[in-house]
């Protein structure tokens, strides 16, 4: 199968790229920077240069790539540009979208967010849940998910928080950034997480999912309260302060449960074992770590929900 991969040097894009190829799919992946263009060889797939801005650009790529399949992993937020961000989900999807339908492409699979649900504690979401209008990104990521339903088999990944090497949560990433600043708190906030390699292993499998949404995400939500201190002991940073006791319960817990249905299932089934393998250790000796970080810092059984 051809597969235009749109954001091929991205988190998600970088690890993709080598699973397709070992598939046995043939990639064209895009990129806005021609000095990228020897990464996207040396994964194995042919550089396209192109803005997924530029309508008539990406209208040309399509017809030119002529793909089976378009797989969507736009995102804009090296710089934490959250406007451009929405932008690209809005205008660069729309593009996409259009351009795919014009060239005959019947899938495309496309990132979205696993944390937009209308929160409200337990149980956990699932994706016949409504999403929530009230959160700033909710405009973005609703354009972009309508548009990619109007293609004759459009697959949205609702990713959860993306952890693991290039993302923010690496050692040298944004959040880190925070927690080494003690800028974040304890908190009864619910965060649902998933290693950026099982994010593209999720990709991968989606070209035989059927449309729709797919919650993909570990198998165990957890709240602010109880990460954090695993990922400050990751870090060798103090484990941050306490919100307030009175501190509401916000977001929500996310299900996994139709994404192991159709036969994925995370290679890191928690962030306790990931957080651990940030220094390097992995296998059973990053669980070992991981049971000794809970319980030895963190006392399980005390989860402020």
């Amino acid at each position: 199968m051809k597969i235009l991969l749109a954001g091929a040097t991205g988190v998600v894009g970088r690890r993709l790229i080598p699973l397709l190829v070992q598939a046995g799919h043939e990639v064209a992946g895009t990129t806005r920077r021609t000095e990228r263009a020897d990464l996207l060889r040396g994964l194995g797939a042919t550089p396209v240069v192109v803005d997924v801005l530029d309508a008539a650009a990406v209208r040309a790529v399509l017809a030119d790539v002529r793909p089976d399949a378009v797989i969507h992993q736009l995102t804009d937020l090296s710089t934490e540009d959250f406007a451009a961000n929405s932008q690209l989900r809005i205008e660069g999807t729309r593009n996409l979208v259009d351009a795919a339908r014009d060239a005959g492409v019947e899938t495309m699979i496309a990132q979205s967010i696993a944390w937009l649900y209308v929160g409200g504690g337990a149980p956990a979401a699932v994706e016949t849940d409504p999403l929530d209008a009230a959160l700033p990104p909710y405009a973005g990521v609703a354009a972009l998910e309508a548009a990619v339903a109007e293609m004759p088999r459009g697959v949205v990944l609702r990713y959860g928080a993306l952890y693991g090497p290039g993302t923010w949560y690496a050692p040298d990433g944004a959040i880190a950034e925070r927690v080494r600043a003690n800028t974040l708190r304890l908190a009864p906030s619910w965060t649902s997480f998933v290693h950026a390699d099982d994010a593209a292993s999720a990709a991968l499998a989606a070209l035989d999912w059927p449309a729709g949404p797919v919650n993909i995400v570990d198998d165990e939500p957890a709240t602010t309260a109880d990460w954090l201190p695993v990922y400050s002991a990751a870090l060798g940073a103090p484990t941050p302060g306490n919100a307030g006791k009175h501190a509401a319960t916000t977001g929500r817990p996310v299900s996994n449960e139709k994404a192991l249905s159709l036969g994925w299932k995370p290679s890191v089934a928690s962030w306790r074992i990931g957080f651990a393998q940030m220094d390097g250790a992995s296998g059973a000796e990053g669980a070992a770590r991981a049971d000794a970080r809970v319980n030895g810092r963190v006392d399980g059984t005390a989860r402020t929900y």
